[in-house]
């Protein structure tokens, strides 16, 4: 029975008698590169052996790459397939090619698996729970893909670590997270695993319209039905505003201090933001409430005062001072 050194020589071996029938030159220099070699225990390592590991390594490696690449390519030009299952052929390949690229590097290398049993288990064993986050983030992010619940484009809501709430666009799914890209350029990588178990608000998963409000008080004096056609001009002026869905002004609430009103509006470019619709929405509404009259009232309230013996003393008091003649 040959020993696991052995076998690992007689991989390098092949290749050897291929280069001393090529060249006798080579064939002399292979040979003392082979000579040259340490024993650690059955295991005898040559520097002939340390080239030939690096090559088969490297050679491999480079043809997985090759394949896997251009395979990504001739996917990206099939128009039959959207984003999602493009993306998800393209993971499937990609792995399906380093899998088949180790196992013929082992039987390049000629390596004893089973000579290796007791060893690969504790190995595979340890690596199983250091990697157990790294496995399930990437059996997470192929779920994603394939139920395309969540997918390259789509503009969803999270929360960061100090519970503030904010709103990105995916960039893209990798191996163990989403790349989520903000309004403010600001990049969050979510881990896959996170997306299937917690809440997630996609605005983009059915339909891409979203819906704006932008809250407007008016004054108590003012004509509320003047007001609410100034509001839907003003949305309908905007820019990004839909037509379909219409515009449409709601009374919410008899404020404290004016006559609250919302207006809703549809936009269908979530990833472009909100805030810039709110604001082209009010800077219109602004210049159409200067022309026809219609004011925003400050905040006021009304002070009462209850009567007090401390009070008519503090009164007759400021009265004293004020009628007090100056020296």
């Amino acid at each position: 029975m040959s020993t696991p050194g052995e076998q690992e020589v007689r991989a390098a071996d092949g290749l050897k008698h291929v280069v001393a029938q090529k060249s006798g030159t080579a064939g002399g220099i292979v040979e003392t590169l082979d000579r040259w070699a340490i024993d650690l225990g059955t295991w005898r390592v040559s520097i002939w052996d340390g080239l030939v590991f690096v090559f088969i390594i490297v050679a491999v490696w480079a043809a997985a790459w090759f394949i896997s690449r251009t395979a990504r390519r001739v996917l990206r030009k099939m128009t039959r397939l959207d984003t999602t299952q493009r993306l998800l052929a393209e993971k499937l390949v990609t792995i399906a090619v380093w899998a088949i690229a180790i196992m013929v590097g082992i039987d390049i290398l000629g390596i004893d698996l089973t000579a290796l049993t007791v060893f690969s288990g504790a190995f595979g064993l340890a690596i199983g729970f250091g990697l157990q986050k790294t496995f399930g983030n990437l059996i997470a992010g192929i779920i994603l893909l394939m139920d395309r619940s969540i997918k390259p484009g789509d503009v969803i809501a999270i929360a960061d670590a100090g519970g503030v709430a904010t709103f990105g666009q995916i960039r893209k799914i990798g191996i163990r997270a989403v790349s989520l890209t903000t309004r403010d350029q600001k990049e969050y990588l979510i881990p896959n695993e996170n997306l299937m178990i917690n809440q997630v608000e996609n605005w983009s998963y059915s339909s891409r319209n979203v819906r704006v409000q932008v809250p407007v008080g008016v004054g108590y004096g003012c004509d509320i039905k003047l007001a609410e056609q100034l509001m839907l001009e003003a949305a309908k002026g905007a820019r990004r505003v839909l037509t379909t869905p219409p515009p449409v002004v709601w009374l919410d609430a008899l404020g404290d201090n004016a006559i609250q009103f919302k207006i809703h509006c549809w936009i269908n470019d979530p990833e472009e933001g909100i805030g810039s619709v709110r604001s082209d929405v009010l800077k219109r509404l602004w210049d159409l409430f200067q022309a026809n009259g219609i004011s925003v009232p400050y905040p006021q309230r009304d002070l009462n005062l209850k009567d007090s013996q401390q009070l008519r003393e503090l009164i007759a008091a400021l009265g004293q001072r004020d009628t007090k003649p100056e020296a």
